[in-house]
């Protein structure tokens, strides 16, 4: 069952589309199976969304920055853990609301992702990262 790692760069808080690494990842087995991907990491997460209109991510970014703001929000003052920062617990928080692993049925080597359906890691936190995501294709 093949297997990667893909690296991505981050450069702060953000949605990073990888879709095409995945396509590309898949389309080599010309295999039916399930892709699942998987962030090695507690502070990001993975989302399957639109990627035709840049202001859906956009709107995703600002409700979530209103549902979990920074710890240095007068609203989060009951956080306990601080000690990597004012985004690092808010960032743990979205990553439980989100998820780190997905399940992506393949068929004739290609994602089944629906029209305007894109893969993305969502980075929670502020500076930039190196994320290790997973790629695994059970036939």
């Amino acid at each position: 069952m093949p297997q990667t790692i893909l690296t991505l760069s981050t450069r702060g808080q953000g949605l990073y589309e990888f879709t095409d690494q995945a396509e590309a990842f898949v389309s080599a087995s010309g295999r039916e199976g399930l892709l699942t991907v998987f962030v090695r990491h507690t502070s990001c997460s993975l989302l399957i969304q639109e990627n035709a209109d840049p202001d859906v991510r956009t709107d995703i970014l600002s409700f979530f920055g209103r549902l979990v703001p920074p710890a240095s929000d007068p609203s989060m003052g009951w956080i306990v853990h601080r000690a990597e920062g004012p985004d690092d617990m808010p960032a743990h928080i979205k990553a439980a609301l989100t998820q780190v692993s997905i399940g992506i049925p393949v068929a004739r080597g290609r994602l089944m992702l629906g029209t305007w359906q894109g893969i993305y890691l969502y980075e929670h936190r502020d500076r930039p990262h190196r994320r290790e995501i997973v790629l695994h294709l059970s036939t």
